[in-house]
């Protein structure tokens, strides 16, 4: 199969009737899979009402059809066409937060989406997406559209369309590019069924920021106990893994020299991805930055780029130092953990 890879102007008025987004819109509705920009990551989307469409998204990423898929819609008012009861809680969220970097778990409404999208659930994850071509393309294509990530399964997820294309060239049938997104990683998942908001995958939008609305959150035990099985899309698989094995180092930075020293002896090269004022500082076979300590939502926005730079480094293994849990760091360590497969260094790894 030929991907076609559109390039848009993501500042030009009425978006949605140009004809590359109409020609991708149009597709959309024959049944076809088009990736995309969200202001998270890129999403591969079909048409969450046709099996068929759902089923290609699948094949194209290699991801096991029991994983529920997350469904995009253009307006707020589409939402209670799609779902059996909007609760206050989700409604008081949805106002806050849409469209924007946010996913509302909802009781589903029967024989709407196709039973791939849900994973044989009875609910369903709704996003109003803010980035500009994801707006225009779901008015242009009028349909809901389920939409994972745009990467092979496993893999970094994908913020700009090179990645996309690196992943999934020949696989689907196009891709538009509107540039590097914004965040960098994917939408912060919140169950809305019940009287308190549940978050089941962290992300851009805090528990802070939600508590500040709602008063109290809690976070799903999944995200901290391994055994528990998660509830949220794109949660149940190993995830954003970079081609070489990653380590994380909880501790200081002459902590990480030590282990990076360590590796060395073993006859090992060693990367280590750091912030921008730790770079000169570490004494590794190669480096790669990944934003400033400072500011931890430029970490979350290169965190997937970096991960996808590092592949090519001529290196053995790769360490990474651990970042403080607190805000958007909940989602920066979350994804960290699952692309280390949870390999965590202390001092006691060390000395032991």
């Amino acid at each position: 199969m030929g991907t076609t890879l559109w390039i848009v102007d993501i500042n030009v008025d009425g978006l949605w009737e140009t004809p590359e987004i109409r020609q991708a819109a149009n597709f959309l509705r024959e049944g076809e899979v088009i990736a995309f920009p969200t202001e998270t990551v890129y999403g591969l989307g079909a048409n969450a009402t046709d099996s068929e469409a759902v089923k290609k998204i699948f094949e194209a990423k290699g991801r096991p059809s029991d994983n529920p898929l997350i469904v995009h819609i253009a307006d707020p008012k589409q939402i209670n066409e799609l779902v059996d009861e909007v609760t206050p809680i989700g409604k008081q969220l949805i106002e806050a937060f849409s469209p924007g970097p946010i996913s509302f778990i909802f009781k589903k409404k029967e024989g709407v989406f196709s039973d791939l999208v849900t994973a044989g659930l009875d609910t369903v994850a709704i996003r109003i997406p803010e980035h500009p071509v994801a707006y225009a393309l779901l008015k242009a294509a009028a349909v809901p559209v389920a939409a994972p990530s745009a990467n092979r399964s496993g893999r970094p997820s994908p913020t700009s369309a090179q990645h996309v294309m690196d992943d999934l060239n020949g696989l689907i049938k196009g891709v538009i590019d509107g540039g590097e997104t914004g965040y960098g990683l994917e939408s912060t998942v919140v169950d809305c069924t019940g009287e308190v908001p549940v978050i089941l995958r962290p992300g851009s939008i805090t528990a802070d920021e939600i508590k500040e609305v709602i008063g109290a959150v809690i976070v799903d035990p999944a995200l901290k106990n391994e055994t528990e099985a998660p509830r949220a899309p794109g949660m149940k698989y190993r995830h954003y893994a970079p081609d070489h094995p990653l380590y994380l180092v909880d501790g200081s930075l002459e902590l990480l020299q030590s282990f990076v020293n360590q590796f060395k002896r073993d006859g090992k090269r060693v990367g280590v991805i750091a912030t921008r004022e730790n770079l000169a500082k570490i004494d590794a076979d190669a480096m790669i930055v990944m934003g400033s300590e400072t500011d931890l939502s430029s970490i979350a926005h290169s965190l997937y780029d970096s991960l996808r730079k590092s592949d090519v480094l001529d290196v053995d293994v790769l360490l990474s130092l651990c970042f403080p849990e607190e805000g958007v760091g909940q989602a920066i360590m979350n994804r960290l953990r699952k692309a280390a497969g949870n390999r965590v260094l202390t001092e006691s790894d060390l000395f032991g």
